[in-house]
């Protein structure tokens, strides 16, 4: 019976360039064997084989058997097969294939589909994985290595991160046209306190923003809040007229060109904050990984949202 899972490359190799040159010696300096060597080769692999691989010819030149006709059929699919394998392990470390899991908080999720666009023009045997969340679930992903790189405006304590700004990120208080404090130029803090505010869930980034404003301005002056699950509600909620809201500006860009939301003019806005690529201190970037953490730094901001002064 066959032994086929001992049969050697070196061994295939053998029974082609004995069958390419025709003899032991043609073979030998073909592969810088000695002629027993590739004898010995050769007889290995008809033993593990069970059958013949080589005959004489005509004239004395050896020719595969019927049976060794089979194994160089195999041997050639082998050798396409290990080229192939060869030419994507050279890709996957140069970077010019590979798979990246790249996470963008939920404010995000305004430009993070363009950036992704543009990587995978720029970089297109790179597969770019988007994964949207807030900020915690995105500190949770990175703690727990599903992540390569983020993006997100305020880099966590932990896990240790390295941290690179890419872009612009300010944040606004807005309300909707007809609001008393539309017109206010500007809106006196005590004006500000006295509004209901729409906001995110705990530990959004966002949220955390807000709450360092407010009690900055009203120096401990309580004021009211009614918390709203997603960006979409708390816009949607504030043109309905239920309340105002500090938030990215990224994220209403459209409903400000239309009219339907307004930038309050106060002090101390809009927030100037940033947007950070981040990843894991202790994890080494695959190539894959670096080139599009590069891009990503190379395109300055310019897949952001544009913002109107």
């Amino acid at each position: 019976m066959a032994r086929i899972n001992a049969v050697t490359l070196r061994q295939l190799r053998v029974l082609r360039a004995v069958i390419d040159s025709g003899s032991l010696t043609g073979a030998a300096g073909l592969l810088s064997l000695s002629p027993p060597a590739i004898h010995s080769q050769l007889r290995a692999l008809e033993d593990l084989l069970g059958a013949p691989m080589v005959i004489r010819g005509e004239h004395g030149a050896f020719l595969a058997t019927e049976e060794g006709r089979a194994v160089l059929e195999a041997e050639a699919q082998i050798a396409i097969a290990l080229e192939t394998c060869a030419r994507r392990v050279a890709a996957l470390q140069s970077g010019h294939t590979g798979n990246v899991s790249l996470g963008v908080v939920s404010t995000g999720k305004y430009f993070a589909p363009r950036l992704v666009a543009d990587l995978r023009r720029a970089l297109p045997e790179v597969e770019v994985t988007l994964r949207i969340g807030n900020r915690d679930a995105v500190i949770q992903w990175l703690t727990s290595r599903a992540l390569d790189l983020a993006i997100m405006g305020r880099p966590p304590r932990s896990p240790a991160v390295l941290a690179e700004p890419i872009g612009p990120h300010p944040h606004i208080i807005v309300a909707p046209p007809d609001h008393p404090l539309a017109a206010a130029d500007p809106a006196l803090p005590q004006d500000l306190l006295a509004e209901t505010y729409l906001a995110r869930e705990p530990g959004s980034g966002t949220r955390i923003l807000m709450t360092r404003f407010l009690d900055r301005i009203g120096d401990g002056t309580p004021w009211r809040m009614v918390e709203m699950g997603t960006n979409e509600t708390i816009k949607q909620a504030v043109i309905a007229g239920l309340g105002i809201a500090l938030i990215s500006q990224h994220t209403v860009t459209e409903e400000l060109r239309a009219g339907r939301l307004v930038a309050l003019k106060a002090a101390g806005l809009p927030i100037q904050r940033n947007w950070f690529i981040i990843r894991r201190e202790d994890m080494a970037l695959s190539p894959a990984g670096q080139r599009v953490h590069d891009h990503v730094l190379a395109l300055n901001g310019a897949f952001l949202p544009a913002v109107e002064s």
